[in-house]
């Protein structure tokens, strides 16, 4: 059974991605600028809402994609705005499996892997990063966004974004504690307020391995380099994996 980590807060998403791929739209070209376009797709493993498809496909305008997205709410949004680019609708294929169970071609040129790689499991890591290392040429990137949370601690409520629509106001906050290891559980709450009143609220909350890249690195066998460090909140942590 694979988590489902975003169907009770998808219809809020884009507030979250509007903002995320502005702040890692420029590390993510930066770390695509080498790639070869020839040697085969490339991969996205957690496309959401295609907002970060959308930035590898300016950053490479010779490239095929492959999306892969397996939250249904999410993929709908993901299909409509490819659907609505014709650009987008020429190049990038979307597919609805888990990165557990999705089949790869034999060729890669690059892969982007934003928001996922805590979510699985060291065994799971494992697997992928032999099923990507025998696709990709030396060379080629493995983006990875960490997510990390630099040492391994509780968090307490914080407010990470607000935003209005018409007539109501939207707040998504956030807090974390340690479960064990480099293991975090994080609660993420939205709420809804209308004439300062709250209307509407919704919970979730998953689990997220505090990665390093190093530690990505050692288990993958492989060299890496750091793209953006993060250190502002809501500022990506971005790096690169490759052979």
């Amino acid at each position: 059974m694979v988590a489902d980590y975003y169907t009770a807060s998808a219809e809020f998403y884009e507030m979250v991605a509007a903002r995320h791929v502005a702040t890692s739209a420029g590390p993510l070209t930066t770390a695509l600028a080498t790639v070869d376009t020839g040697h085969g797709p490339v991969v996205e493993i957690g496309a959401g809402t295609g907002r970060v498809t959308a930035a590898i496909a300016r950053a490479l305008p010779d490239a095929s994609l492959i999306a892969v997205e397996p939250s249904t709410p999410m993929r709908a949004m993901l299909t409509s705005r490819v659907f609505g680019d014709p650009d987008l609708r020429r190049r990038v294929t979307i597919l609805a499996e888990p990165v557990q169970r999705v089949e790869l071609p034999p060729r890669l040129s690059a892969v982007v892997i934003f928001g996922v790689v805590g979510h699985l499991s060291r065994s799971e890591r494992t697997d992928l990063w032999g099923e990507l290392g025998d696709r990709l040429p030396p060379g080629a990137p493995i983006v990875v966004e960490l997510m990390g949370a630099g040492s391994t601690r509780s968090i307490p409520p914080f407010r990470m974004l607000r935003e209005t629509i018409g007539e109501q106001s939207y707040e998504w906050w956030t807090e974390a504690e340690p479960v064990a290891g480099a293991l975090m559980r994080w609660r993420t709450s939205w709420k809804v307020f209308r004439d300062g009143r709250l209307v509407r609220s919704t919970t979730d909350t998953y689990a997220w391995e505090n990665l390093t890249l190093e530690a990505l690195a050692e288990e993958a066998g492989m060299s890496s380099r750091m793209i953006s460090a993060g250190g502002v909140p809501g500022s990506p942590e971005i790096g690169i994996l490759h052979r």
